[in-house]
């Protein structure tokens, strides 16, 4: 590029590699405008999906599916497990949809969610459906405790991370953001201190550290042998190939080798792990190879 004086300067290119994602469409923004600021007070019964039938506020469960419309292969792989008599950990609750529907079928659920504004609804949403068998932590999860920033759209308040690549991301994107100082913890240290009952699945979707809260949990896994269902994260396709490739080579070094692709059903390893870029990965207990 030549500038009006004749001298060179660079012009910065950004490869399809580094390229940020776009995580909320204008149609998602929408959606979760009209969500919040008309219909957000009221309770309703949920007409589709893991919580058909169960009471709830927050969303548009109220929405009846369209004439066709089938479930997503994450509702139907919740649906093919046997959760009866289990302890399933929720890290990253949101406003409790999973949360719910693990508490109806299983022994037990603790449940981590720091951001102020979806603990207040997920603590609404167990009331309302008279869910007594959560424990729910108002603590972020990572590799040690203390605490952090998180950064989220007032809009979207699932997405709110620590992580700084997506924090840095969010920050960059021109829409509004904020931000709570929270109390970070390890699974490990949590069990410990306050003697929650042992995993018998862990289900991790904390926005980019997922890995952390995995090696903050070591000492758990290693006792207890849970089953996992994480999801992949990465602000670009570099960094989700990055995540994802040290997310199973961890698994492999702490005895989690049956790794699947929940979307394609693929069987992970290292070599072909960023098949996994996008969607969620399933281990069986370590002990055990079936669900």
């Amino acid at each position: 590029m030549v500038s009006s004086d004749g001298d060179a300067s660079p012009t910065t290119q950004v490869s399809e590699e580094d390229r940020p994602f776009q995580h909320y469409s204008r149609k998602h923004t929408i959606v979760a405008w009209i969500s919040q600021s008309l219909f957000d007070r009221f309770t309703y019964t949920v007409r589709h999906g893991l919580n058909h039938g169960m009471k709830r506020k927050g969303g548009l469960g109220w929405v009846p599916l369209a004439s066709g419309a089938v479930e997503t292969l994450e509702e139907r792989f919740w649906r093919s497990l046997d959760l009866k008599g289990l302890v399933v950990y929720d890290v990253g609750a949101f406003q409790g949809s999973l949360t719910m529907f693990f508490a109806s079928r299983c022994a037990h659920v603790v449940s981590y969610e720091p951001n102020s504004i979806n603990h207040t609804r997920l603590l609404e949403n167990l009331r309302l459906n008279a869910l007594n068998n959560v424990t729910v932590r108002k603590l972020g999860v990572g590799a040690s405790s203390g605490s952090g920033d998180l950064v989220f759209m007032p809009l979207m308040t699932g997405g709110g991370s620590l992580e700084p690549k997506t924090v840095d991301q969010l920050k960059k994107s021109g829409a509004e953001v904020e931000s709570e100082r929270i109390q970070i913890t390890t699974i490990d240290q949590d069990i410990t201190e306050v003697g929650l009952p042992r995993p018998d699945f862990l289900k991790i979707d904390i926005e980019g550290l997922e890995l952390e809260a995995l090696k903050g949990a070591a000492k758990t896994l290693a006792a207890c042998r849970p089953s996992l269902f994480l999801e992949m994260h990465g602000e670009t396709l570099r960094e989700k190939r990055r995540k994802v490739t040290e997310i199973v080579d961890w698994l492999a070094k702490v005895g989690y080798a049956d790794v699947l692709h929940v979307e394609t059903g693929t069987p992970i390893t290292i070599a072909n792990a960023t098949v996994a870029i996008e969607g969620h990965l399933y281990c069986p207990s370590a002990s055990s190879s079936g669900h």
